[in-house]
Parts: structure tokens; sequence; C-alpha cells
């Protein structure tokens, strides 16, 4: 028997890098994959890729800076699949880098919306439709910037760091009822949006800030993210895992 047969998981931001890996591994697992994304397209493309290997998903359109957008996934789910055991809160943006007074205050709103706001929207919704399924977990996913700072990234840092509060009052709230909630924060991630913004020189040094030398992968985080989410965790609840190479640790 798989990890996750039986269940029903929904993964935001899931057309494209982390979400993607850790919807089709979820998928290769056992569970039915709820993939969102603001791009349906990109859903639907993952979504297609789970369903022609033998597992079972759809794809849903959801912006998550809409409170309306998480209660219909939610719904999507229970009435495709019949509850809802397992999510993922994944979806996240960042902006233009820029000094706190020189930010632009549009772009501040439109990360906390996203970042963690729709984070909010998505407990919101998932959390009680968890407890009513018999239980499950949830994964949000922080970044190794909710636990140290890096200049010119105000809205960013401040709403993963408030990323990881939340998900503490979440396990207080809800670990008794049945639904376990933590919080993973990778450090820069390998993928073609990061190499193609910097040059040789700015990479190798990027790299160089891991203690392993080099950027992570998104099957690296989706590791982790799987087992936090399975049984295997039964005593985790509330708390932050790093997978971020060694980033953190100077």
């Amino acid at each position: 028997m798989s990890r996750f047969d039986r269940k029903v998981a929904l993964v935001t931001g899931g057309g494209s890098g982390i979400g993607a890996a850790i919807a089709r591994q979820l998928g290769a697992e056992g569970a039915s994959v709820v993939v969102t994304d603001i791009n349906l397209d990109a859903a639907e493309r993952v979504a297609q890729e789970i369903t022609v290997v033998g597992g079972t998903a759809s794809a849903f359109a959801q912006n998550t800076a809409k409170w309306q957008d998480s209660e219909s996934a939610v719904e999507f789910a229970k009435k495709t699949y019949g509850g809802l055991h397992l999510a993922v809160n994944n979806a996240g943006i960042g902006a233009a880098p820029q000094n706190i007074g020189d930010y632009d205050v549009e772009a501040w709103d439109r990360v906390r919306a996203v970042d963690l706001d729709g984070v909010f929207y998505g407990l919101k919704f998932q959390l009680p439709a968890i407890v009513a399924s018999g239980g499950g977990a949830i994964v949000n996913m922080a970044s190794v910037l909710g636990s140290v700072g890096i200049a010119q990234n105000a809205a960013y840092v401040a709403s993963k760091h408030a990323l990881v509060g939340l998900t503490k009052v979440a396990a207080l709230e809800y670990t008794a009822q049945g639904v376990r909630t933590n919080a993973v924060g990778p450090g820069f991630i390998d993928t073609p949006l990061v190499r193609s913004s910097l040059s040789p020189e700015a990479l190798t040094h990027l790299e160089r800030e891991h203690a392993t030398g080099r950027l992570g992968t998104d099957a690296e985080v989706a590791a982790l993210t799987l087992f936090l989410l399975s049984d295997d965790a039964s005593f985790i609840s509330g708390s932050y895992h790093l997978v971020d190479g060694g980033y953190s640790a100077h």
C-alpha cells in the first residue's frame, strides 16, 4: 500500500516548480490530487502528467489572494473526490528588490496578499474540511527567509516570517482534532528562473552561500513535504523545517 492511498490532496501553486513536484509525487504515492494554480493551463498539464502514468488528478484555477477561490478549491476537492485529507499551501510570489524607504506599496500588498493572506484563506477552509474527513495534515510552504532576512525583500521576508507563526497557531487549534500543520523552509532552489535572472558570478556566489555548495532541487523539497504529510510524521505539528543546504547555518 502506498503512503497516500485513499487520501485526497490539494496543492496550490501546483502548476510549476516545487508545487508541481509535490503534486506529482503525491499522485505517484496513491493520492487523488487537486492541482490548483492561477494559470489553469499549467495546472492541467501537471494533472495530465499524473494521470498519464496511472495516478488520479484534476486541475482547478485558483487565485489564492481571493478567499472565495480558496473556498471553491476545497469544495471542488470534496465534490470531485469525496473529501479532503491533505493540503499544501505552496503558492507564492516575490517582488522587485527595493529598500524599505523606496518600497512600492502596491508591490507590498501583492506579495502579502498571496504569501500570507492566501495561506490564511487556504487554512480557513482546509482545516474544517480535513477535520470532517477524519483528519490529515497540512504543509505551508515558507522559505529559509522565514527565519533569516535578506536586504531589499521586505514583503517576502515579512510574509514568510508571519507564515511560520500562522502555522503554529493552526497546529495549536487543530492538532487535537486530527489535523497536523507544519511549515517547510526551502533554501534557494535550482530553477530556470533563478538561473536566467542571475549572472554566472552571482549564481556562483549564491551557491557558495549554501554549505552544500549548490542550490536545492524541487525533488528535495517534495521529499520533506511528503514526509510531513505522511503518518510517519504523526508526532510532528506546529514546527518549521528547513531544507536549505545549510544556508541558514551561518
